[in-house]
């Protein structure tokens, strides 16, 4: 296996672990400790979150100083650690803890992605990206497919076990790389080169950096406002109470993100609108509103309407982030970005447990589809319809 094939494989363990149980997390704490507040599971999502917008900057720091493969091989090791150990933990504050480690050390993975993209041609990042989409979107699909099974024929302690299960395989594909001499030493290119320090950045493209932060919030905080509670949601309007089949509805955004990858190739001159932003948040806004349909038609229409527009519009702002940036900077700005996107995660997660006791989820749906319309204001004002790469592209020859 080459290095790029061996770090998708290695996101690919990251997410199917991290979707194990982000879909039945009410059902989890239910089962497990007796907890049914919609509140608890929203602070609880919402502090995976601040664990690893927190912590991400740290290891982004610590890897100007050790080798980025080295320092995954220690981290999803000791993440592997604290996940086994939530197993016994005989309350849910216990449990809290180990498991908040568990994040703290496992967000060190991300890292994978700035390093892999400096190792790319710049003609090469939005097939990556595409790649890395789509290997996040089957991860997803795996994982909660696996998570729903898992979680009803063999409890909720498996369901950690299989977690953990996905750190240590990161961590021996991150040994087969350094004894087998496929990782490229950025550190030591850099020193060669006498880049080792990350240069200040223009105005210009420090505005562009910022706008785009906080575009990745609000669409962040939109599209995952739904998410905690979907699968209950689902199985409440369909009477439908099957965790297997409620995995793969609740996957279905990963599975038409494949389909668009798969389009994307086959379809040498695709139409302008496929990848079109303004064109994909509204498509986005429009399928969480059918969601919160009465309709099983609608929902699952919606379902994959929403997928289509966060394959779309994902693939768009990374891609807009590594025209801004530049290869030194990658770890440090994808750091950031990273930062505004859980922040925005973190911000949903949370307000989803209130919003569903206050008006409930058919309306939580509606006003996310409405911070998607935001978003597309938003966007078009900053980077109007035809000028975002062009710009983008004139500040990177400006840096």
């Amino acid at each position: 296996m080459n290095l790029r094939t061996t770090i998708l494989i290695m996101s690919g363990f990251g997410v199917i672990s991290d979707s194990i149980l982000i879909a039945f997390y009410p059902q989890f704490f239910e089962t497990r400790y007796g907890v049914t507040s919609p509140v608890h599971v929203g602070a609880y999502i919402a502090a995976i979150s601040i664990a690893v917008m927190c912590m991400l900057p740290v290891w982004a720091r610590v890897a100007r100083r050790i080798e980025t493969m080295h320092l995954l091989l220690y981290t999803q090791g000791a993440a592997a650690l604290f996940c086994l150990a939530s197993i016994w933990a005989p309350s849910v504050e216990s449990y809290w803890v180990l498991s908040l480690m568990m994040f703290m050390t496992k967000a060190s993975y991300l890292l994978m992605f700035p390093y892999l993209m400096r190792l790319e041609e710049p003609q090469n990042h939005s097939l990556v990206i595409g790649l890395l989409s789509v290997v996040i979107h089957i991860g997803a699909i795996f994982g909660a497919a696996v998570g729903g099974m898992a979680l009803e024929h063999y409890g909720p302690s498996f369901c950690i076990a299989l977690m953990a299960a996905g750190d240590l395989a990161q961590m021996a594909l991150c040994l087969y790389l350094i004894r087998t001499g496929r990782v490229v030493k950025v550190l030591s290119r850099e020193e060669k080169s006498g880049q080792a320090t990350v240069p200040r950045r223009s105005p210009q493209v420090l505005s562009a950096l910022l706008k785009l932060c906080l575009l990745m919030f609000l669409f962040d905080f939109s599209a995952y406002l739904v998410r905690p509670f979907f699968t209950l949601y689902w199985e409440a309007r369909t009477g439908l109470h099957e965790p297997l089949l409620t995995g793969l509805v609740f996957a279905i955004p990963g599975i038409v993100a494949l389909l668009a990858l798969l389009l994307k190739h086959l379809v040498v001159q695709q139409p302008r609108w496929v990848d079109h932003t303004l064109f994909n948040l509204l498509l986005g806004a429009l399928g969480l509103a059918l969601q919160a349909s009465e309709s099983l038609e609608l929902i699952i229409i919606g379902r994959c309407l929403y997928g289509w527009a966060l394959y779309q519009v994902i693939v768009k702002l990374e891609v807009t982030l590594f025209k801004v940036s530049t290869p030194d900077a990658y770890a440090r700005d994808f750091g950031v970005t990273n930062f505004f996107q859980n922040l925005g995660v973190l911000l949903s997660s949370f307000g989803a447990g209130f919003l569903v006791n206050l008006v409930g989820i058919p309306l939580t749906f509606v006003i996310a589809a409405a911070g998607l319309l935001l978003t597309a204001i938003i966007d078009r004002g900053w980077f109007g319809v035809d000028r975002r790469h062009a710009a983008q592209g004139e500040l990177c020859h400006a840096n």
